[in-house]
């Protein structure tokens, strides 16, 4: 007598197992793509993830107690605070700045708005050495500005502030200026005729929807005055625990031929960088979905 064999229950799949993407299935999935794809992904691999890459990489051939060592060193320690204080505060002055003057060439018509307006893009052109002696003589103790101040700003931490100032503002400003070109001005008529009174318009009506754009100027501002070197160099005296930055102390390192300290030292800026520009880009989808709301 045949004994029949009971049916084999069908085996269970886990789904998370089908979605996690494989190496290969990455590399398919791009060659099965269209060529604007393809030439978007190469372009990134080659320009920026990469040499990335192959920076954290040459770090990673230090040991822990190495790595930990430079990374942790008093000068670099110092360097830090000096490079991310000073670019969050001169990129959130910036942004109040920025604004005011990105809604002034919007709302207003002056004289020579047109050459005021071209002249904000100077620091984008300047070469930044130039903007550095430049800065450094008219905030010079003889210079233009400088004679006027009571305190000193040339080769000092204000010094510092001043040219991250300079070759960041662009950013707020053009970040910002299409958005409210965009705002109708109907819009806070409305909100005039409705009994609102000017603040209440501003606060209820307009910032929301330019909170978030003012944030993208603040972190293309702030990535800006992390990564300069040309003008904070000339500007600034560079001096250990008082006004050196992490980009002067890494040129530094490699007059020195400390290679290693250097990329060390560099693949920290570039972490700490990546974590407040993660921490920007959550506060601007908080503010979308706010503004959603």
């Amino acid at each position: 007598m045949a004994v029949s064999s009971s049916p084999t229950p069908p085996q269970q799949i886990n789904p998370r197992r089908e979605k996690t993407p494989s190496p290969n299935n990455i590399v398919n999935q791009v060659l099965k793509s269209s060529w604007t794809w393809k030439i978007t992904f190469f372009y990134l691999t080659v320009m920026l993830f990469i040499p990335i890459l192959a920076m954290f990489q040459k770090a990673a051939t230090e040991s822990p107690a190495n790595f930990w060592k430079i990374a942790t060193s008093p000068v670099a320690l110092s360097a830090y605070e000096v490079t991310f204080v000073t670019a969050v505060a001169t990129a959130l002055v910036n942004g109040f700045f920025g604004t005011l003057i990105a809604w002034v060439m919007v709302r207003y018509d002056f004289p020579f708005k047109r050459i005021i307006d071209a002249s904000i893009d100077l620091p984008f052109a300047l070469p930044t050495s130039v903007a550095g002696l430049t800065l450094a003589t008219v905030y010079s103790q003889n210079g233009w500005i400088g004679s006027l101040l009571p305190f000193k700003v040339s080769f000092t931490r204000t010094g510092l502030a001043v040219a991250m100032l300079f070759i960041s503002l662009p950013f707020i400003v053009r970040t910002v200026q299409p958005v409210l070109q965009e705002l109708e001005k109907e819009v806070e008529e409305a909100s005039w005729s409705l009994g609102a009174s000017k603040w209440q318009t501003f606060w209820k009506v307009i910032a929301p929807p330019l909170f978030p754009t003012v944030l993208t100027g603040v972190a293309l501002g702030f990535s800006r005055a992390v990564g300069e070197y040309g003008s904070t160099v000339i500007i600034a005296s560079n001096t250990p625990y008082q006004d050196l930055i992490a980009p002067v102390l890494i040129f530094q390192r490699l007059e020195q031929y400390d290679y290693s300290g250097a990329t060390v030292i560099g693949v920290v800026l570039l972490t700490i960088s990546l974590v407040l520009l993660l921490l920007i880009n959550l506060l601007q989808a908080w503010g979308r979905r706010y503004d959603a709301r």
